[in-house]
């Protein structure tokens, strides 16, 4: 059947790796039995297990290969591409089940096949270890539904996961645009009450100068004021002074009126 197949360079290449995968597989589990050491066999069943792990990945990308090719090929051409992805599944699940088989007889259980989870198209990890004559195209086509089922409900709450993380990024953008705004006004704040005290420092020091002037002028009026009253209890006190006579406003009037008559009443005589 393979030989009819009509394929893509990419997908036929894809196709010739997996069957060489499953040629090695055969002759790998024929060698299983001719060796009788259990160490060698562990070894042994180690390496098909690294080639089933390559194989499930090549049937991976040979399924999506052929979904991307799917609008350009006739019908007949999908549905014989199909039956061929799920041929090699089977085939692959009964090298699975010829594993666990040789496991349980050699009696080592530290091998694991399939960590990564099924495929979209590819069995279960229970169905893994199913034979594959108890598996029909159904049950493989429903188990492969329900796991695309599954990655379709794990996308949804990713998304309603996104979608809330936007939201709380939004909220949390426009908290800290508000607070980085009052910051921005309250340095505008700070830097006035800044220049408001310097000018009242300003104000003050002139304030202190002009008082200290007053203050000087004040004393030097208070001295003359002194001075001045000195002068008049001294002349109160001692109106013969000579020392003050000629100061002005404190010497005793000059008697001109009567100088005056006395040199008329001499003219006349």
């Amino acid at each position: 059947m393979a030989s009819n197949l009509q394929m893509s360079p990419q997908v036929e290449q894809i196709h010739g790796e997996i069957r060489d995968n499953f040629r090695a597989l055969a002759n790998g589990f024929q060698k299983l039995d001719k060796i009788k050491d259990a160490n060698r066999q562990t070894n042994q069943l180690e390496e098909l297990t690294d080639k089933m792990r390559e194989s499930k990945r090549l049937i991976k990308e040979f399924d999506r290969k052929i979904k991307d090719e799917e609008g350009r090929n006739p019908p007949e051409v999908n549905k014989q591409l199909n039956d061929e992805k799920q041929s090699m599944i089977k085939e692959l699940n009964s090298y699975v089940a010829l594993r666990k088989t040789y496991m349980n007889t050699i009696g080592n259980k530290k091998l694991e096949l399939f960590d990564n989870g099924a495929g979209a198209s590819e069995p279960t990890a229970d169905e893994n270890v199913r034979m594959a004559s108890e598996m029909s195209n159904q049950e493989l086509i429903n188990s492969g539904t329900k796991t695309m089922d599954e990655t379709d409900q794990a996308i949804e709450r990713s998304k309603q996961v996104v979608h809330q993380t936007i939201e709380v990024g939004t909220q949390t953008a426009a908290t800290l645009k508000g607070q980085t705004d009052q910051m921005g006004r309250i340095v505008n704040e700070l830097d006035s009450i800044q220049f408001s005290i310097k000018k009242a420092s300003q104000l003050v020091k002139e304030i202190s100068r002009q008082v200290a002037t007053d203050k000087c002028i004040m004393l030097f009026l208070f001295l003359i004021v002194c001075g001045v009253i000195a002068i008049i209890v001294v002349k109160i006190v001692h109106p013969g002074n000579k020392d003050i006579r000629d100061i002005p406003g404190l010497a005793p009037p000059v008697p001109t009126r009567r100088l005056l008559y006395a040199r008329t009443t001499d003219h006349f005589n």
